[in-house]
C-alpha cells in the first residue's frame, strides 16, 4: 500500500452531475493513490454508476476538478482516460464472444505485421497471441485453450480475460465495476487473486462493488458515497460492517466533504 507521500494518481473533487432535476453527484470526491486498492461503495442511487462514467470518460461532469498525478485534466471521451493509463473493466466485460482471448485483448489495438503485409492490413497474430499468453501468465489466468472463442468460456475465465486486457494497457489504474456479480464462491476467489496480481504489477485498482465481505477482504481503503457525495473514508483497519453500512444509510455521523 502507498505511503501517500506523492500526489494521488487520480483525484476528483467537487464533481457535480445533474440530469434535469435529478442530482446524481453533488460535489462528490474520490482519491486513489499509487499501488493501492480502493473500494467505492454506496447504496442504490448513491452516484456510483455516474462516478464510474465520469472516470471512464463516458459522460462529462457539470462541475468539478479531475487531476492525474496532481495535474488537472479532463476526460472528454472514453479515449482520454486510456491516454492517462486508466482502463475500465465493465460489469458486462465488453468482450467479443466470437473472438479468441488474444483477439479480445488487442481489440481496437491490433498489431499489424511489418512491411508491405502490414500496409495491406495483415495482423501479426503470433505476436498478439504471445503477448496475450504472457499477460495471462503474469496474472495467473488459467485458460485451457487460448484459441477457443471467448463465448464458450466460463464466467470466471471471461472475467480473467477482461482484467488481463485492462492490465495489458493500464499504467496507472484499473477500474473494476462489480467484478463478482453473478460469480460463485470459487470464481470470486479467483477475482480476489486477480486484484492482488494487478497490484503486484504496480497498477492501482478502483473497485466498485455491492459485495461488502469481498470489499473488506481486498480493499486498502473504502470510500462511501451517499446521495451524490463522499461521506466517509475508512482504512482497512478502520472499516467495519457497522461503520460502512451506517455511512451508506446515514445512520452514523460522517465526514463533511471539503
Amino acid at each position: 500500500m502507498s505511503d501517500h507521500a506523492e500526489a494521488p494518481i487520480l483525484q476528483l473533487s467537487g464533481i457535480a452531475k445533474h440530469y434535469g432535476t435529478v442530482r446524481a453527484l453533488q460535489g462528490a470526491a474520490l482519491t486513489v493513490h499509487r499501488n493501492e486498492v480502493v473500494a467505492l461503495v454506496g447504496d442504490n442511487g448513491a452516484g456510483k454508476s455516474t462516478m464510474i462514467k465520469v472516470i471512464s470518460g463516458v459522460i462529462q461532469p457539470d462541475a468539478g476538478r479531475i487531476a492525474v498525478d496532481g495535474e488537472p485534466t479532463t476526460f472528454a471521451n472514453p479515449l482520454a482516460p486510456r491516454r492517462h493509463g486508466i482502463e475500465t473493466v465493465y460489469q458486462d466485460l465488453a468482450l467479443a464472444p466470437d473472438l479468441d482471448p488474444a483477439a479480445n485483448l488487442f481489440l481496437g489495438r491490433e498489431v499489424l505485421r511489418g512491411g508491405l503485409l502490414g500496409r495491406l492490413g495483415m495482423l501479426d497474430k503470433p505476436r498478439m497471441r504471445a503477448e496475450a499468453d504472457a499477460a495471462f501468465s503474469r496474472l495467473g489466468v488459467g485458460l485451457q485453450d487460448t484459441r477457443s472463442e471467448v463465448g464458450t468460456m466460463s464466467g470466471g475465465q471471461r472475467q480473467g480475460i477482461a482484467v488481463a486486457r485492462a492490465v495489458l494497457w493500464a499504467s496507472r489504474l484499473v477500474l473494476m465495476d462489480e467484478p463478482t456479480a453473478a460469480l460463485g464462491v470459487v470464481q470470486t476467489s479467483r477475482v480476489r487473486a486477480l486484484i492482488e496480481s494487478v497490484r503486484e504489477q504496480g497498477v492501482s485498482v478502483l473497485l466498485v462493488s455491492h459485495n461488502l465481505p469481498f470489499v473488506f477482504e481486498v480493499a486498502d481503503r473504502i470510500e462511501v458515497l451517499r446521495l451524490g457525495r463522499r461521506v466517509a473514508v475508512y482504512s482497512r483497519a478502520e472499516a467495519t460492517a457497522e461503520r460502512v453500512l451506517g455511512a451508506m444509510t446515514g445512520a452514523v455521523e460522517t465526514m463533511p466533504e471539503p
